[in-house]
């Protein structure tokens, strides 16, 4: 019993110590602030000064800014031959080679010759025959012709053989329209190209028997090329409206979006809308010097529809998105916040166009916004120094390999708070009214 008692008696000892050592070494609430302060006073410089918040500003600009809008289309052939003989024989000859450039006229194949050749020379021939037999009634019309005036012929005689020379002169014209088609067939046997074109692969080898649902070889017309694309209807007036007025200049971009392939003209709006998307079509035709472009191929469009003279330009990371549309911060003169809704018409290149809520000259912010709130001082800081700032915030926010893990707990919840970063396009915190009149561009 007397051990049991000690026994309890340590433990008892030993609980009371470790509850008092834990206590004894916590950070009060009041160490926390007074330390978060003091870490605050120690970067001013980043933080700001006097309570103010470092921000980059811009300037909204006047400028001619093009109007785009944007598609997916399909590259396509400008012109596309699936090449049939037109009549049957054996091919005796392929001329040209898979891949070939070939010029409008350039023999492409021929087919056995011989058998069209000699209906041709029969046709021919028969021609001349009939020839012979009507030079031979026009010799006795003429000499009928003497004697019927001189009353030595009777009308019959002289009507007989003057009818004889009209009849062999209508089957000398028949002769002719045989001789032609003969000629006609003849040159069936010699394929050749229909225009400028590229030759694809070949369908049929030499020696085999074709006929005309036979399929020698597809051609297709790289240069110029055409370019098939989509727009929402939403587009169709405006684009209609410019189309009027003069061309306009299409942009064929690769993937990226970054690489223009090659520079076009809208040839054709297509006459209806697609009831299942809501989608108009739109022809675009491409010079395509380089063969950049190629039939079957995806790419961006990018449609010129108009320019817009003294535009209002901001840099594109002014505009902020809220639950209520677009806004901007504005940096008033006496170097406070003020968030304002605007329009924005759209957003190409880093650059905002604004439709309405800014004016030239008016400075605003350009990055740091996610620190402000309305009416809030601002700072206004070089991109070096704020590239500096950022750095050093992301360092300090970084815990240090020897920190206990206790006190970088405490630190993220009871730091100050530039070290809590929002993202930029975040939205308003509470008690900030956001604009309700902003739309999004």
């Amino acid at each position: 019993m007397r051990r049991l008692r000690w026994l309890f008696l340590s433990v008892g000892v030993l609980f009371v110590g470790g509850i008092w050592y834990y206590f004894s070494h916590q950070n009060s609430p009041g160490d926390a602030v007074n330390a978060s302060k003091a870490k605050a006073a120690g970067q001013g410089q980043r933080v700001g000064v006097g309570g103010k918040v470092p921000v980059v500003a811009g300037v909204v600009q006047k400028r001619d800014i093009p109007i785009y809008l944007d598609g997916i289309g399909t590259v396509q052939a400008y012109n596309t031959v699936t090449v049939h003989p037109q009549i049957s024989g054996t091919l005796t000859q392929v001329a040209f080679q898979e891949g070939q450039d070939v010029k409008k006229g350039d023999l492409l194949a021929v087919i056995d010759p011989r058998p069209l050749q000699a209906q041709l020379d029969g046709a021919i021939a028969k021609k001349n025959q009939d020839a012979a037999q009507l030079n031979n009634a026009k010799v006795l019309l003429s000499r009928d012709t003497d004697l019927f005036k001189k009353g030595a012929l009777d009308n019959q005689t002289y009507d007989t053989q003057r009818f004889l020379v009209d009849q062999l002169d209508a089957t000398i014209q028949s002769d002719q329209a045989a001789v032609d088609a003969a000629q006609t067939q003849f040159s069936y046997t010699h394929i050749t190209a229909p225009f400028d074109s590229r030759c694809g692969i070949r369908q049929v080898d030499q020696g085999n028997y074709v006929t005309p649902g036979s399929t020698l070889v597809v051609v297709t017309q790289l240069k110029p090329i055409s370019v098939v694309f989509t727009l929402p209807q939403q587009d169709l007036l405006s684009v209609n409206e410019a189309f009027t007025k003069s061309p306009l200049k299409v942009s064929a971009l690769d993937s990226t979006q970054k690489t223009a392939l090659d520079q076009g003209t809208l040839a054709v709006v297509d006459n209806e809308i697609d009831p299942t998307t809501g989608t108009i079509k739109l022809k675009a035709n491409f010079p395509n010097p380089t063969l950049k472009l190629w039939p079957g191929q995806f790419v961006n469009t990018r449609l010129l529809v108009s320019t817009r003279h003294d535009g209002l330009v901001v840099p594109a990371a002014v505009i902020q998105r809220g639950p209520n549309g677009s806004y901007a911060y504005v940096i008033t003169p006496d170097k406070t916040a003020e968030m304002r809704p605007v329009q924005v018409a759209q957003i190409d290149g880093g650059q905002a166009l604004v439709d309405s809520g800014l004016q030239a000259g008016e400075q605003v912010v350009v990055d740091g916004q996610y620190k402000l709130q309305p009416g809030s001082p601002v700072q206004i800081m070089t991109p070096n120094q704020s590239a500096k700032g950022k750095q050093l915030t992301e360092a300090d926010e970084s815990p240090s390999p020897g920190q206990p893990a206790q006190d970088q707990q405490s630190e993220g919840k009871n730091g100050p708070a530039h070290h809590r970063r929002r993202p930029q396009n975040a939205e308003q915190p509470e008690g900030v009214a956001p604009p309700a009149t902003a739309t999004r561009g």
